[in-house]
């Protein structure tokens, strides 16, 4: 019964060395294999605005300079719900602390702190003027983009015209090495949003520091390129 079993056990290891030097031996490795790369561009014009507005305060206690700015984050914040419209202005708060301020001697002298509003969307118009009629936060920051609605349908644009370059690039390449088709072996796709140029410049947000004179502050937003990169490899034939 021993003996059975021990020839059974070595026909099973025999068996299993043969299927792997099989599989060795019917693998061979890829031979007129290129690796290239297209890519596709779309320029469009930016549609989301992201406008950032802030205030300091400095006390000689962190509870003091914590209501200074409570208070002036409640003030904008009232001012900023209402005109806030889903997608047109969305409305949120932005980072809030406080830090303790030092003296030449090392030690604590008093606080300092810092809160901000951010306010974003599609409407232009609704934003700036609302940052306008806001009193108590002064702007810190203006920046463009594309909504998600915008960047979906260029991406889309430039991953089309990627991947017809990839084809196109593929055909060349296999009919300049002499074959006549290729397979497609392996294909990675990705996407990236890019800012060409000087940055958008905004008119006035960089002006005064102090309360706002204007019913709205004007801002001029640029282009922005969606780029689509495809790369991979082709087996050619």
């Amino acid at each position: 019964m021993k003996n059975t079993t021990k020839l059974i056990a070595a026909s099973a290891l025999i068996a299993c060395a043969g299927a792997a030097f099989s599989q060795t031996m019917t693998a061979p490795e890829p031979r007129n294999v290129v690796q290239l790369s297209a890519s596709g561009t779309v320029e469009v014009q930016q549609d989301l605005l992201v406008l950032n507005l802030a205030t300091s305060k400095e006390a000689a206690d962190a509870a003091t300079v914590q209501t200074q700015l409570k208070q002036a984050l409640d003030a904008a914040l009232a001012e900023a719900k209402r005109n806030a419209q889903p997608g047109q202005m969305d409305v949120r708060t932005g980072p809030f602390g406080l830090y303790p301020r030092y003296g030449k001697d090392g030690k604590i002298n008093g606080w300092q702190g810092r809160a901000e509003l951010v306010l974003e969307g599609r409407d232009f118009s609704r934003i700036t003027t609302t940052a306008g009629k806001i009193q108590t936060l002064t702007i810190n920051n203006v920046a463009f983009g594309l909504s998600r609605e915008a960047r979906a349908k260029v991406e889309t644009e430039a991953q089309t015209e990627a991947i017809e370059q990839f084809k196109a690039r593929a055909a060349e390449l296999t009919k300049g090495f002499g074959f006549t088709q290729y397979s497609l072996r392996e294909v990675a796709v990705n996407s990236n949003e890019m800012n060409p140029g000087p940055r958008p410049r905004m008119m006035a947000a960089e002006a005064k520091m102090g309360s706002f004179s204007d019913p709205a502050v004007p801002v001029e937003a640029g282009k922005a390129q969606v780029i689509v990169n495809v790369s991979g490899s082709v087996q050619m034939r």
